[in-house]
C-alpha cells in the first residue's frame, strides 16, 4: 500500500518534472529565435499587404528569425540618420540610391560582397540599378525595385492630330507637340516637371557633366546646349507647360489624366495612378525619344541595406537574400506597383512584354540612375532653384546655371 502510494507520488513528480522540463525546452526554443528589424517608408495598402505576405513567407522558411517591420512615415532619411548615430537603427533598411553615396561615406552601411554567393546570381540584376549601390567594386545594397521614365501619350489626341505613332526622336516630339497644343483649351503637347532629376540623362547627352569630381559643372556649354530645347519648348514654342500652370499641382500624371497634356515623361507609378483615377483614359507608352541618336532615360531605384552595427548580420543577410531573391521579389512586384530589378523575374511576370510596362523595362539597361555621388543633393537643390527662372523665361539659361553652379560649389566646399 505504502509502495503503491510512493510510486503514485513518484509518477506525479515525474510528470511535473517532465512538464517543467518541457516548458524550459519551449522557452529555450523560443529564446533561440532572433528578432531583426526592417525599416522602410509607408506605401499604399496593397503594397503594405504584399510586403507583409513576403515577410510572413520568409519567417515560415526561416523559423529561427522573427522580422519586425518598422515604418517611418515622415522624414525617413532624417529619422534613419538620427537612429544610426544613436545606435538604435534597424538591422535592415530601405536606402534610396540618391541617398546611398553620402550614407556609405559615413561607414554606417555594411559592405555586402562577403555575403554574396554564386547561387545568388548577381548577374541577373539590371546593371545600372546594381551599380547604384556600389562604391568601387564593393556592394552596399541590393536594389529591390525601380522605375524608369517612359513617354505616356494620349491616343485620342494623337488620332485627332493625325499622328499615327509616338515620336522616336526629340525633334519628332517637338513637331508633335506643336500639333497637339491648344493654348485656349489649356492643352499642351508636353507636360513637364522642370527638375534635374527628370533631365539628368538629357543634360549629359552632349558630353557634358552635371558633376565632376564632386563639384557642380552644369554651367558647361555642353550641358546648357543639351537642355536648352526644354526651355525653348516652354518659352518660345509654348508647346510645353508645368502641372502647376494648368492647376494640376505638381503631378504630371494628373495633368495628363485631365487632358491638359498630350504627352508626359513619367514612371511606372503613373500606371496604377491612371488606372485608379482616370480609368477611361486611352493611352499608350513608349521609350523616351532619342537625343542625338542615342537612347536615354532616368531610373529611380531603392535597395535593401544592412546596418554596419547590427548584432544579427547573418540573419539580416538571410532577409536581404530572400527579399531580393527571385521568390521574394516576384511576390513583391507581382501587382506591378514596382518593377523587379531581376531580369528573370520581369520576364517571368511578363512585364518585359506588357503593352504599358514593356517600354519601362526596355529602358532599364541604358538608364541613367538618379545618383551621382554624395554632393548630388546640394547640386539638385541649386540647379532646380535657378533652372525654374530660365524655364519661365525670366532669365537666360546660361546665366541662371552659372549662378546656381557657383552657389552649389560654395555649399559643397563648406561641407568638406
Amino acid at each position: 500500500m505504502r509502495r503503491t502510494k510512493w510510486l503514485s507520488t513518484l509518477s506525479i513528480s515525474s510528470l511535473l518534472l517532465a512538464t517543467i522540463l518541457s516548458g524550459c525546452g519551449n522557452e529555450e526554443s523560443q529564446s533561440e529565435k532572433t528578432e531583426i528589424v526592417l525599416s522602410g517608408w509607408g506605401g499604399n495598402p496593397t503594397e503594405k499587404k504584399l510586403l507583409d505576405e513576403v515577410l510572413s513567407d520568409f519567417e515560415k522558411e526561416h523559423p529561427h528569425i522573427d522580422v519586425k517591420l518598422n515604418t517611418i512615415s515622415d522624414q525617413y532619411m532624417d529619422v534613419l540618420k538620427t537612429r544610426l548615430i544613436g545606435g538604435t537603427a534597424a538591422d535592415v533598411f530601405y536606402l534610396d540610391a540618391f541617398e546611398a553615396p553620402a550614407l556609405i561615406e559615413t561607414g554606417a552601411v555594411e559592405p555586402l560582397n562577403k555575403y554574396v554567393t554564386q547561387d545568388f546570381e548577381i548577374a541577373d540584376f539590371e546593371k545600372p540599378m546594381l551599380d547604384a549601390f556600389k562604391k568601387g567594386e564593393e556592394l552596399y545594397g541590393l536594389p529591390k525595385d525601380y522605375s524608369t521614365l517612359a513617354l505616356f501619350y494620349n491616343k485620342k489626341m494623337f488620332k485627332e492630330a493625325g499622328i499615327t505613332d509616338p515620336p522616336q526622336t526629340w525633334e519628332e516630339m517637338e513637331l508633335a507637340a506643336k500639333k497637339l497644343t491648344d493654348q485656349e483649351k489649356q492643352v499642351y503637347g508636353l507636360g513637364m516637371l522642370p527638375q534635374i532629376e527628370r533631365m539628368y540623362y538629357m543634360a549629359e547627352s552632349r558630353g557634358g557633366q552635371v558633376i565632376t569630381d564632386g563639384r557642380a559643372t552644369f554651367a558647361d556649354d555642353k550641358v546648357v546646349d543639351a537642355i536648352q530645347p526644354v526651355v525653348d519648348m516652354h518659352v518660345k514654342d509654348k508647346t510645353a507647360a508645368t502641372p502647376s500652370e494648368v492647376g494640376a499641382g505638381q503631378s504630371a500624371g494628373e495633368m495628363f489624366g485631365r487632358g491638359n497634356a498630350a504627352m508626359v515623361m513619367e514612371g511606372n507609378w503613373n500606371i496604377p495612378f491612371l488606372e485608379d483615377t482616370f480609368p477611361e483614359l486611352d493611352y499608350g507608352t513608349a521609350e523616351l525619344p532619342t537625343i542625338n541618336g542615342k537612347k536615354g532615360t532616368m531610373s529611380f531605384t531603392v535597395g535593401y541595406a544592412m546596418n554596419a552595427e547590427s548584432e544579427h548580420k547573418k540573419e539580416s543577410w538571410e532577409l536581404i537574400d530572400y527579399l531580393t531573391g527571385k521568390e521574394g521579389m516576384k511576390k513583391w512586384t507581382s501587382k506591378g506597383f514596382a518593377l523587379p530589378t531581376r531580369k528573370s523575374v520581369a520576364a517571368e511576370l511578363g512585364f518585359d512584354q506588357d503593352k504599358l510596362r514593356g517600354p519601362l523595362v526596355s529602358g532599364a539597361e541604358y538608364a541613367t540612375v538618379w545618383q551621382d555621388g554624395p554632393t548630388l543633393p546640394i547640386v539638385m537643390n541649386n540647379f532646380n532653384n535657378q533652372f525654374l527662372s530660365a524655364y519661365l523665361g525670366d532669365r537666360p539659361l546660361k546665366e541662371a546655371l552659372k549662378d546656381a553652379e557657383k552657389q552649389a560649389n560654395r555649399e559643397i566646399k563648406v561641407t568638406e
